[in-house]
This record gives structure tokens, C-alpha cells and sequence, in this order.
């Protein structure tokens, strides 16, 4: 078990548990200082979501920052009960935690009301998910909505989406992507 800490908002510095579990590979500080950089740090009435939210860490700093709503989904139930864990010291009612499948929770999309601002991917890798998910994104996603996401190897585009921004840390290329 390791710790990682929230950069920003209104929780900054706080500790969250992450435990080691096969492919789960929290975000690292510099890389989500960098995200919330292009973002802006007011996340205020943001919907957000994080569709493989493994630690929970990129979520939970949406929520710190002030987002209206923040969807967590994770489908591994020890995974799960950890984020669970992590989530309950900030007894917000603004984090939803779903414990899905994402690509299943993505398509189940029509049925929901509202689309995101901002939608967090950072997947387990070489499974081909990116690519899998990018046709289910127009259904979550409204006219100006953001994608982050992180990949093993560079990308150029996620379906409509096209990198705006992107960089490098160690083996991890993270991307900011904008609707054509």
C-alpha cells in the first residue's frame, strides 16, 4: 500500500490510500499539477468523469477544485472498496462512485441527462481501450467537453477529439484533447 497526495482545491495536500494492485498506476503530481494548469484550477460546476478512476486520485482532485459533480467508475470490487475508503473522509455529495464496467457505463449513456465537461481516461494499458471507448465518447460528451488521457504510446486523436496539448513523463504520454 502507498499514499499519493491531492495538488490543489480545496483538499490540497490531503493523503489518499493506493493499494498495489496489477495495472493500476496513480497519476503522478507533476503530471496532475500540469493537467489542472490547462484546465484552469476553478473546476466550479464542472461534470466530470472518471471512466477508469482505478485510485480515484484525478477525480477526486476534480472534486477538490470544485466541480459540481464528479462520476467515479471502477469495475474491480477490491479496487472499489478503496476508493470507497478514500472518498469517505471528505463526505462529499458531489462524488458518485459507480462500481461498473466503463465501456458497459458508456454505453448505458443515452440514458443519462446531462453531458460532462471534462472526461478523465487514463486505462489499464495495452488493452486496446482508448480506442474502444472513443466511439461510445459523443454520447457522454456535449459541445465543448474536454478529454484527458493517458496512454502507453502518443496519440493524435480519440475519435472527434483532437490533442490540444500533451507531454511525457517517464513511460506516460498524457493528452488534453478538444472536439474538432
Amino acid at each position: 500500500m502507498s499514499r499519493i497526495r491531492i495538488t490543489g482545491g480545496a483538499w490540497r495536500s490531503r493523503l489518499i490510500q493506493v493499494m498495489d494492485a496489477q495495472g493500476l498506476r496513480p497519476t503522478p503530481d507533476r503530471v496532475r499539477e500540469t493537467l489542472f494548469n490547462w484546465l484552469g484550477q476553478d473546476l466550479s460546476g464542472w461534470r466530470c468523469l472518471d471512466l477508469f478512476a482505478g485510485s480515484g486520485i484525478l477525480g477526486l482532485e476534480c472534486a477538490s477544485r470544485g466541480a459540481a459533480e464528479v462520476v467515479l467508475v471502477e469495475k474491480h470490487p477490491k479496487t472499489m472498496a478503496q476508493l470507497r475508503e478514500n472518498a469517505a473522509p471528505f463526505a462529499c455529495d458531489r462524488l458518485r462512485l459507480e462500481r461498473a464496467d466503463a465501456l458497459e457505463f458508456a454505453a448505458a449513456a443515452h440514458r443519462r441527462d446531462r453531458p460532462f465537461d471534462l472526461i478523465l481516461l487514463d486505462p489499464p494499458y495495452r488493452q486496446g481501450l482508448l480506442e474502444r471507448i472513443a466511439p461510445l465518447l459523443p454520447a457522454l460528451a456535449g459541445p465543448g467537453t474536454r478529454i484527458y488521457a493517458e496512454a502507453e504510446h502518443r496519440i493524435e486523436t480519440l475519435g472527434d477529439w483532437r490533442v490540444a496539448k500533451q507531454g511525457q513523463a517517464g513511460q506516460v504520454f498524457y493528452h488534453l484533447l478538444e472536439r474538432e
